[in-house]
């Protein structure tokens, strides 16, 4: 059984509240300050989620410093209110920094839901997807 520390469940309601402010802020056509707060909460509960070492270690991989550059310089240019430049910079980083994770998620998703043509429909995204 996994343990989970109070650091953790600290770090799941920032970055939870991450995720709201960068949704709000879309919906706000781009509003620089709720993205720049909801970015900079998101890698904050990240890093209170599994560490500041393993954090590190995730985004400055070999093979992931394309889309780390990407979603970094996202950030770093909604900071400097750039919003829709930085938002489509991250968007990018983070489909290139996640892009193993995808078929995975499809996967548990096809075989969790049990609505016919979404379990056929996810079954299908996790074919295609390749695991890098």
């Amino acid at each position: 059984m996994i343990s989970i520390t109070e650091w953790q469940k600290i770090g799941v309601g920032i970055t939870g509240f991450g995720i709201f402010f960068i949704l709000f802020g879309t919906l706000l056509y781009f509003d620089s300050v709720l993205l720049a707060f909801g970015n900079l909460l998101f890698l904050t509960g990240l890093s209170f989620i599994i560490g500041l070492r393993k954090t590190f270690r995730f985004f400055f991989q070999r093979h992931k410093l394309k889309g780390t550059s990407f979603f970094l310089g996202g950030v770093v240019a909604v900071l400097l209110r750039w919003p829709l430049l930085g938002m489509f910079l991250e968007t990018y980083g983070f489909f290139s920094l996640f892009k193993g994770f995808f078929p995975v998620a499809f996967g548990f998703l096809g075989d969790v839901c049990s609505i016919p043509f979404l379990g056929a429909l996810f079954r299908r995204l996790q074919g295609t997807s390749s695991m890098v």
